[in-house]
């Protein structure tokens, strides 16, 4: 007998080991129920907006070319194949739902498929009418359809922020790798998982009776069980000795019906996205790793769009420039603090910021290094007395990094990136945290939506790693919008 169909009577096999008297598949939560449906309406509310206010311009107006045959029917099928490119474009799926960029994705793709779907078909039939509902109507649709979903989820998050509305999960692995998925989940509430229990190889007999608060409920061998009793929605596997493909095969059979999300930490070292691929060979799967994308077109865009940032927001803020210079100018000393950093490839630059200290700040720092609250080579104190009134609100704020507007107009660093470091940090540098040093430093970054002062030196590194292993425009538009929210609410500013 092949391989292929021994794997295949075996996992028959263990969908029959399982017991008779095991509970039913697990039924959708409540909440999740609700939360679709209040998805659907949002969305379908969108396009009932659009569809009257389109009418309305057919009749109010004739500069928008609406005046054929074709047009009365116009409203009710565009309508009608947004809807359906939603549904066949799988934007309402429950488990995307409230879970980030893959949400937007799905709906902004559905969205172009129906203006794409109606401009052709208007193209085709020549049918003048159909450019404003492809090019106008149905994004309008789209924009709708955003906000209303914007204003659910953040309900949702809400929610989550005070233990409601989560997903139940159960930890398997080793006792480091279910203390690494705790700390996450409990730092990033808004994705709503709870690990309620664990499984270790050890199983509790090994001394080890829980896992940073989570009780260890079984070993390896116990998953399929303590899922079916304990009603578990995520089932994160995470790295362990012992833990084989036929082993997970076997999981995944003895798991499927219940309902259950499983989840496999895939062990690579923080890339995801754009830079794996499948490439099946011989009917096995395997994760291919391209090169990250540090150079070409996708750079050069990320360049243009930098300094036409950094130009409209400076032009924005300009009197807001204006009073804060004038605020720390009066509370004595120079308006800016230049300081040397280091860029890309190693090169060094002079930063610039706002003044938020006492002028001899750099000639007093060696006296407060011994309570230096900074982990690794970060230097940072949560009480500096160094920090003047003036600067202590532009620190909570992060309004005395606006200068540094200056930095991107001016190529030395970009809107987004990883923190840029001081010489005297980059000279303890090892391998891994160098690398860091192949694209420009950014005004914000990962570290900066993730708690900025608050994470650890190994924290902080993985995350401009992440970041530089990952990058895309899709990534850097998600850490813009986050970043609104982290200085609006000043986590970990100091």
């Amino acid at each position: 007998m092949s391989m292929t169909s021994d794997v295949a009577a075996q996992g028959r096999a263990a969908r029959r080991r399982a017991p008779a008297g095991s509970p039913p598949p697990f039924p959708p939560a409540p909440w999740l129920r609700r939360y679709a449906a209040a998805v659907v309406v949002s969305d379908v509310v969108a396009v009932a907006v659009v569809v009257p206010t389109g009418i309305w311009l057919e009749l109010g107006t004739n500069d928008l070319n609406f005046g054929d045959a074709v047009s009365p029917w116009l409203p009710l099928v565009s309508g009608l194949l947004t809807i359906v490119c939603l549904l066949l474009g799988r934007a309402w799926d429950p488990p995307v739902l409230g879970q980030g960029s893959e949400e937007l994705s799905r709906l902004v793709r559905a969205v172009a498929a129906s203006s794409v779907v109606l401009g052709m078909g208007g193209l085709a039939l020549q049918i003048p009418s159909v450019r404003p509902w492809a090019f106008g109507l149905i994004p309008a649709m789209g924009v709708l359809s955003l906000v209303g979903r914007y204003a659910l989820r953040r309900r949702l998050h809400a929610h989550r922020f005070e233990g409601r509305c989560v997903h139940p999960a159960l930890a398997v692995g080793s006792v480091e790798s279910i203390s690494d998925l705790v700390d996450r989940t409990r730092r990033e509430r808004s994705n709503g998982w709870v690990v309620h229990g664990a499984c270790t190889p050890g199983g509790g007999a090994d001394g080890v009776q829980d896992v940073l608060g989570v009780p260890v409920i079984g070993d390896l061998d116990a998953v399929a069980e303590v899922v079916r009793t304990g009603g578990y929605r995520v089932v994160a596997i995470g790295r362990a000795p012992g833990w084989t493909p036929r082993r997970l095969h076997q999981l995944a059979w003895d798991l499927e019906g219940l309902g259950a999300d499983l989840v496999v930490d895939p062990g690579l070292m923080e890339v995801a996205g754009p830079r794996l691929h499948v490439a099946p060979v011989d009917g096995l799967p395997l994760l291919r790793l391209t090169q990250p994308s540090l150079t070409g077109l996708p750079r050069v865009v990320k360049a243009v769009i930098d300094r036409i940032g950094a130009a409209v927001v400076l032009a924005l803020v300009t009197p807001l420039l204006l009073a804060i210079a004038v605020a720390v100018r009066a509370d004595g000393g120079p308006v800016f603090f230049r300081q040397t950093r280091v860029g890309r490839h190693g090169r060094t630059f002079t930063m610039i910021k706002f003044r938020s200290m006492v002028p001899d700040a750099e000639a007093r720092r060696r006296a407060l290094v011994p309570a230096n609250d900074g982990d690794g080579p970060l230097f940072k104190l949560r009480a500096d007395p160094r920090v003047t009134r003036v600067g202590a609100l532009l620190r909570r704020y992060s309004l005395d990094e606006l200068p540094q507007l200056f930095n991107v107009l001016g190529g030395s660093m970009s809107l987004i990136g990883p923190r840029p470091p001081l010489p005297e940090e980059v000279a303890t540098y090892d391998r891994t945290a160098k690398r860091k040093l192949r694209v420009r430093p950014g005004l914000t970054g990962l570290w900066q939506v993730s708690g900025r002062s608050d994470l650890s030196w190994e924290e902080s590194v993985r995350l401009d790693l992440r970041y530089v292993e990952n990058w895309s425009l899709a990534l850097d538009a998600l850490i813009l919008w986050k970043t609104v929210g982290a200085v609006l609410r000043s986590d970990g500013a100091y």
